[in-house]
């Protein structure tokens, strides 16, 4: 039985009198590994929260959070919850090519939610302690290492489940930064829902997490911290760079732990499956594996499937692939396969969705050419949580007609902080509107898309990830690096494919993109352009941002910058644009 608390402080402080030999292990970027019992973790986190408070915070005051390493951001992330100061998790640099304009990003956030103290890593020190200069209410950038230095034993005020426990800025949170207020009792809700009816994963029953995700991102927050911490789950962290430069390190991680699960987005699926090596396969024992969740982008059922494929050898189950929706206005989770389950999906007709709205299932083998489309089924949501999908009026669609996807229950958060005017737009009588298109068939959710994404070209609606997914399978693409949108033309709406590629000759790549999108879909590409890696515009989450992307190539400024490399950028001229059909 999993135990109960009443906020995640509490369980912080008492799950290791449950769980004496349970508890956390970090990997550094070598491998190396560290190992906190749950005892040994309340220890260390008393130690931080008594630092946090000698740096004049109280309860409700709001800290930034930039740490690279999982042990220090764990640890430290943790120590605040336990004196109800509000930690603000923020991503670090990705890379040392823009600061400025990280920079300026990172300080929004910080103004935005009002950060007396910013927590960082040892390398990024020295680079965010200008912070202090563009953010008023910072007074301290320290060291994750200097909360570890002993002292006093720290004030522990009353925290109730209505209390802020964290901010979580949204994925795409730059010029407008929106900071999701979760509380201890939406995470205890969503913990809840995620381990004893989704997951169905106990302690006693010997389960292991494993995971490489992002700390600062909400799946590998609440997923693989707050959520084993609330129920006693022990669990392996990766540094998410590790993991990105030796793919194999996850299932090798995975297969010396004896894990049980782990949770991914649909990319990390695709790498995994093209890296691994026969000889690891071989030696794997995969086999008590229960649960790979997949969530936070569009799911692709034939990742889904050459993934298992891959890894059946090893022995894993054809029921261990978990898609997953959520988002983090809902804390995280809103709905999970059923665990005992195969992969379910469902083949419908293109024309029908895009014309009306309208779920008609089709044989996709006999089906005409680009008139099929497949999608994941999301599964079911949890007791005391509804999904639904409604119109614009907030009315119930019929099933099998797509609309908005909406949700509601003890997981929805509050709002967003210090934001009426979206908090009043997004939450509207309890439900939360996810802007993402669904529909849902036989009890179960499918998501078809963003509402701001639907491409509408010579009045036909047409979700995006269908022409780049298409685009991605052509040799040279790179894979989850293609983003298509619509842009006004002389004549009507334009569709224009960007993409990046390692090809010598991205030009060559084009014929081929007008080709596949033609064939599949029967629509006329505008104009493409081949661009190098790391060009088209991401969140800090990794997704893909189709809105920037958009803004940036009417600006003109899609690939303008790839040009002091010496990089190809096809079509940058406008020579290979033709007017759509």
């Amino acid at each position: 039985m999993s135990p109960r608390f009443e906020t995640i402080a509490q369980a912080v402080a008492e799950v290791g009198n449950l769980y004496p030999d349970l508890g956390f292990t970090f990997q550094d970027a070598k491998g190396a590994e560290t190992a906190y019992t749950f005892p040994q973790m309340e220890g260390e986190t008393a130690k931080r929260a008594a630092a946090l408070q000698r740096l004049g915070l109280k309860k409700g005051d709001r800290v930034g959070l930039i740490v690279i390493e999982p042990e220090d951001f764990v640890l430290s992330f943790l120590a605040a919850l336990r004196v109800g100061v509000v930690p603000v998790p923020l991503y670090p640099p990705m890379s040392f090519g823009n600061l400025k304009a990280y920079v300026e990003r990172t300080a929004r956030i910080l103004t935005n939610a009002g950060a007396h103290v910013l927590v960082t890593s040892p390398l990024l020190f020295d680079l965010l302690q200008g912070l202090k200069a563009f953010v008023e209410p910072l007074e301290h950038v320290i060291n994750a290492a200097e909360l570890s230095e002993p002292g006093d034993a720290p004030d522990y005020p009353t925290i109730t489940p209505d209390d802020l426990a964290f901010l979580q800025y949204t994925s795409g949170s730059t010029s407008d930064p929106k900071g999701v207020m979760v509380t201890h009792g939406s995470l205890i809700a969503n913990a809840h829902a995620i381990m004893v009816h989704g997951a169905k994963i106990a302690p006693e029953a010997g389960d292991k997490g494993v995971s490489w995700l992002p700390l600062y991102h909400d799946m590998g927050l609440i997923g693989f911290v707050i959520s084993p911490v609330y129920h006693g789950i022990p669990v392996v962290f990766i540094p998410t760079m590790r993991f990105i430069k030796q793919p194999n390190v996850w299932l090798e991680t995975m297969h010396r732990h004896q894990a049980t699960v782990s949770f991914a987005p649909n990319f990390a699926y695709a790498l995994a499956a093209r890296r691994a090596k026969a000889s690891d396969i071989a030696r794997w024992d995969l086999s008590r594996v229960k649960v790979l969740g997949c969530g936070a982008e569009p799911i692709q059922p034939k990742t889904m499937r050459e993934f298992h494929e891959t890894f059946a050898p090893a022995g894993l189950s054809n029921t261990a692939i978990l898609p997953a929706y959520g988002m983090a206005e809902a804390t995280l989770a809103m709905t999970f396969k059923p665990v005992d389950e195969p992969l379910r999906t469902l083949t419908i007709s293109a024309s029908k969705l895009a014309e009306a709205g309208e779920v008609e299932q089709i044989d996709g083998a006999t089906a005409a050419e680009g008139e099929a489309v497949e999608h994941v089924s999301c599964g079911v949501t949890f007791p005391e949580h509804e999904i639904a999908v409604l119109d614009d009026d907030m009315r119930p669609l019929p099933d099998g007609t797509e609309g908005e996807l909406c949700f509601r229950g003890p997981s929805v958060t509050k709002g967003y902080f210090g934001n009426p005017e979206a908090t009043a737009k997004a939450f509207r009588d309890g439900w939360i509107r996810t802007g993402d298109l669904g529909f849902m068939l036989d009890g179960q959710t499918y998501v078809t898309g963003r509402i701001k994404d639907l491409i509408i070209v010579n009045g036909r609606n047409v979700h995006p990830q269908a022409v780049e997914w298409a685009v991605a399978e052509i040799e040279g693409v790179r894979k989850g690096n293609v983003i298509a949108f619509s842009v006004p033309g002389t004549t009507g709406e334009e569709l224009i494919v960007t993409l990046e590629t390692r090809a010598a000759d991205p030009q060559a790549l084009v014929p081929q993109v007008r080709s596949i999108v033609q064939r599949e879909l029967s629509l006329r590409v505008s104009e493409v352009r081949c661009l190098p890696p790391g060009t088209l515009p991401k969140t800090s989450s990794g997704k893909l941002q189709r809105r920037k992307a958009r803004d940036m190539y009417l600006r003109g400024d899609l690939g303008t910058d790839t040009r002091a490399t010496g990089a190809h950028v096809a079509g940058s001229s406008g020579a290979d644009k033709q007017p759509s059909a």
